[in-house]
């Protein structure tokens, strides 16, 4: 079993930047992916970012491409959502996911799930 537990939410202006951890516990990551999903009020769960743990090869969809960084550290055990460009549309609950690969993460295949931590934009 694996344990997720983010924090970095907050209150951001539009234009400003945010950086969102996930410490992760338990078995060893290994082969796995991890990412990055969010739920803003009344909408679906949507795919932000993934890494594969071991290489660091990352996927990320073009509503984020260029504006959000996902990174891990290996040694802590902790992943990391670096958001620029904030925009009020980014306001949702950010949730740490773990999952087999990039492939499944990206479409929401996850075995695991962190509580969320709240990110607001405000105009």
């Amino acid at each position: 079993q694996v344990q997720l537990v983010e924090s970095g939410g907050g209150l951001v202006q539009a234009g400003g930047s945010l950086r969102l951890s996930c410490a992760a516990s338990g078995r060893t990551l290994g082969n796995s992916a991890m990412g990055w999903f969010r739920q803003a009020p009344g909408k679906e769960r949507e795919f932000v970012a993934a890494i594969r743990w071991m290489t660091g090869s990352t996927y990320y969809p073009d509503s984020v491409k260029g504006r959000f960084t996902i990174s891990r550290d290996n040694a802590k055990n902790t992943m990391y959502l670096q958001m620029n460009s904030l925009k009020p549309e980014d306001t949702a609950v950010y949730y740490c996911a773990h999952g087999g690969t990039l492939a499944a993460m990206s479409q929401a295949q996850v075995s695991y799930w962190g509580k969320g931590t709240l990110v607001t934009v405000s105009s």
